[in-house]
């Protein structure tokens, strides 16, 4: 499973102030669980977020910024970041913010539960 191990711990670090944050296996990368939540997920060069769906228009102008798309499906509030959209403290800081308050009032879902 390849990550960028670079990106995995300015993830860790920023969530290390956070109660219940769980490390897992997924997406082809590691999955950061906020609360039980899949929150924001590290892959190769690029993060994976769980956002407002109501705002997934909107950042999708960003740089770097592209809907989810597995096995042909879009998945609105979920978005990948490149390292284009990841170059400054500013521009990670935004995108884990987004996801970190998303966390906050998402529900739970089956993603990532143990069977």
């Amino acid at each position: 499973m390849a990550y960028d191990a670079v990106l995995a711990d300015r993830v860790r670090a920023a969530l290390a102030h956070l109660p219940r944050v769980e490390e897992k296996k997924m997406f082809g990368g590691m999955a950061f669980m906020v609360n039980g939540k899949m929150c924001i997920s590290v892959g190769k060069d690029r993060l994976m977020c769980r956002i407002d769906p109501t705002i997934h228009k909107k950042v999708l102008e960003r740089k770097g910024c592209r809907t989810v798309v597995m096995k042909g499906r879009e998945y609105k509030g979920y978005v990948y970041v490149n390292e284009e959209g990841l170059r400054t403290k500013e521009d990670f800081d935004f995108w884990f913010e987004l996801a970190v308050d998303f966390n906050k009032k998402a529900k739970a879902s089956a993603i990532g539960k143990k069977k």
